[in-house]
């Protein structure tokens, strides 16, 4: 993921599809395909059992959105696709990461750790393993400032995202 590119160089995707077999291999195609370039997807099941949200985040640069959409929309399995605009979506991402740390730098990591309300999750002789959770943002500046103390591995789930709920009728 680059952490310098903007949002708006990207377009999120909220898909409802069926929940059978073979759909996210369809969707994935379907990018490979036509050569769209998926920053990152996320995928689970709904609060009904028959349907799953794919949530796709796709550069902007490699294909146009409406072109993406009508070419999703074709898919057998799709029943609802969203674009969502960041200003009124909610967007959250969970990253884990193993970090170096020695024990004389153990109170820097963990000022970061307070900061950043991320969560210490494991520690061996020599490293630390963190969790946080937040906007992606938030979560990039994590790993920029984690990045000096030397990052061992790093898994990101990529983002989940939803609509901001309606205040008023």
């Amino acid at each position: 993921m680059n952490l310098e590119t903007s949002h708006t160089h990207f377009h999120t995707l909220v898909v409802l599809v069926e929940n059978k077999p073979g759909v996210l291999t369809r969707v994935a195609g379907l990018f490979a395909r036509r050569g769209f370039n998926i920053d990152s997807l996320a995928v689970a099941p709904t609060n009904d059992e028959k349907f799953s949200r794919i949530t796709i985040v796709v550069d902007a640069e490699s294909a146009p959105l409406d072109q993406i959409i009508k070419q999703l929309d074709k898919l057998i399995n799709v029943v609802d696709i969203r674009k969502l605009d960041p200003p009124n979506s909610v967007e959250r991402e969970l990253m884990l990461v193993a970090v170096a740390a020695p024990s004389t730098r153990r109170s820097e990591i963990m000022d970061l750790v307070r900061i950043f309300d991320a969560t210490v999750m494991n520690v061996g002789i020599d490293q630390m393993m963190l969790s946080i959770s937040g906007s992606p943002t938030r979560v990039d500046d994590f790993e920029q400032l984690l990045r000096p103390y030397g990052i061992v591995e790093i898994q990101r789930t990529g983002r989940v995202a939803l609509p901001k709920l309606r205040k008023t009728d």
